[in-house]
C-alpha cells in the first residue's frame, strides 16, 4: 500500500523537510519525543473505499447516460447538481462558515436541505474544517494543505489520516455560533436518515416516477454520477483554485482567481479575493465576475430572507490590490491611491 501514498506525494510542492520547518504556533506541534518529519499519513480505508465506489459508479452512470437513459434523466442530474450546489456555496460556505450574511429560518432550512442533497457530511463538520483552512491556510494545520500536492488537496485529505496539528486546531476553533443554530445541529444529529432521503431516495425516485426511467439508470445517474460530479466540483476549489490562476489582490498567498472553477462552482473560483476578504458575501468583486451564488443571495435579500450582507468597499479593494497584488487587478487604472490599510 506504499505506492498510492507515494503517488499522492509525487504532486507535492515542497519537501517534507522544508514543510516540517513551517509552523503556525507552538501549541499544536507533535510531541517532542516524536520527530515531526516522521509523521506519515495512513489510509482511512472506509473513506477510501467510499471514494473509489463513488467515482467508479459515477463513470458507469455517465456510460448509462450516454447509452440508455432518457435525456430527461441527464437534465435532471445536471439540474440537481447546480441547484443543490447553492447549499454549499451560499449555505455552508458563505453563511455558516464565514457569517458573511444572515438568513431567516426558512432560508436556513432550505439551504440545509440543499446541502444535504450534496452529501458532503454535515454542516457543522464542513464549516469547522473550512474555518481551520482559512485560519491556517497552507500550513500543517490546514486540513487540505495545497503544499502537500494537487491530489492531496483535491481528494487525498479525505482518505488519509490528518496531520496531528489539524486535529489540534479543530479543537481550538470557536464554533459556539453553529452550536446555537438549531437548524445546523438538527441536520448534524439526523444526518444519516436525511442523507438517505435527500441525497439518495429523492433524486433517484423523481426520474422513475415522472418519466418511467429504470431504477438502475436513475440510481447510477441521479445518485452516483451526480454525487461524484458534485464532490469534484467542490474539490476543485481546494486544488485548482489554490494552484492555478492569477493573484490580483495578494501575490503572497496560494489561492488564485481561477475562471474555470468559477464557471463550474457557482462563482467560488475567485479564490484570491476570497482569502483576502473572507467576510465578503460575494467572494469576488461583484459586477466584474461570474458569480451565480451572489445573485442567489441578492434575490433572497429582496425576498427578505437574507439580510446584513457584508461587503468590502471598492476603495479598500483598490488599496489592497495595489499594495500586495500581482498587477493583474481589473481596476488597474483606478484613481484610488493606495494607503497602508490592513484588510486581512
Amino acid at each position: 500500500m506504499i505506492f498510492p501514498i507515494t503517488f499522492f506525494k509525487a504532486f507535492s510542492k515542497r519537501s517534507a523537510a522544508t514543510k516540517s520547518s513551517i509552523t503556525d504556533s507552538t501549541d499544536c506541534k507533535i510531541d517532542d519525543k516524536q520527530d515531526e518529519r516522521k509523521f506519515k499519513a495512513q489510509w482511512k480505508y472506509p473513506d477510501l473505499l467510499a471514494q473509489v465506489y463513488i467515482h467508479v459508479a459515477g463513470v458507469y452512470g455517465l456510460y448509462l447516460a450516454v447509452t440508455s437513459a432518457s435525456i430527461l434523466t441527464s437534465i435532471w442530474c445536471v439540474t440537481m447538481i447546480y441547484t443543490s450546489g447553492f447549499g454549499i456555496t451560499a449555505g455552508v460556505h458563505r453563511l455558516w462558515s464565514h457569517r458573511s450574511f444572515k438568513a431567516k429560518l426558512p432560508l436556513r432550512i432550505l439551504l440545509a436541505f440543499l446541502f444535504t442533497i450534496t452529501g458532503q457530511k454535515d454542516i457543522y463538520t464542513w464549516a469547522l474544517d473550512h474555518r481551520v483552512h482559512h485560519k491556517y491556510s497552507e500550513t500543517d494545520s490546514d486540513p487540505h494543505d495545497a503544499n502537500r500536492g494537487f491530489l492531496f488537496s483535491h481528494v487525498g485529505w479525505l482518505v488519509l489520516t490528518p496531520h496531528p496539528n489539524v486535529e489540534c486546531k479543530r479543537a481550538q476553533i470557536p464554533m459556539d455560533d453553529l452550536k446555537a443554530d438549531a437548524v445546523v445541529m438538527w441536520q448534524k444529529r439526523l444526518l444519516v436518515p436525511l442523507f438517505a432521503i435527500f441525497c439518495i431516495a429523492f433524486p433517484v425516485s423523481v426520474p422513475c416516477y415522472f418519466w418511467s426511467e429504470s431504477l438502475l439508470n436513475s440510481l447510477f445517474i441521479s445518485f452516483n454520477l451526480r454525487f461524484a460530479a458534485t464532490l469534484n466540483i467542490a474539490y476543485c476549489v481546494n486544488s485548482f483554485a489554490h494552484m492555478y490562476g492569477n493573484k490580483p489582490f495578494d501575490r503572497h498567498i496560494s489561492p488564485t482567481e481561477n475562471i474555470g472553477v468559477a464557471l463550474t462552482a457557482l462563482g467560488e473560483g475567485w479564490h484570491n479575493y476570497h482569502h483576502v476578504f473572507p467576510w465578503d458575501y460575494k467572494t469576488s468583486e461583484f459586477g466584474q465576475k461570474f458569480n451565480p451564488t451572489t445573485h442567489f443571495i441578492n434575490f433572497m435579500a429582496k425576498l427578505g430572507l437574507a439580510y446584513d450582507l457584508k461587503s468590502v468597499p471598492t476603495s479598500i479593494v483598490a488599496n489592497r490590490a495595489k499594495r500586495t497584488g500581482d498587477g493583474t487587478w481589473g481596476f488597474g487604472d483606478s484613481d484610488v491611491e493606495p494607503t497602508l490599510i490592513e484588510t486581512s
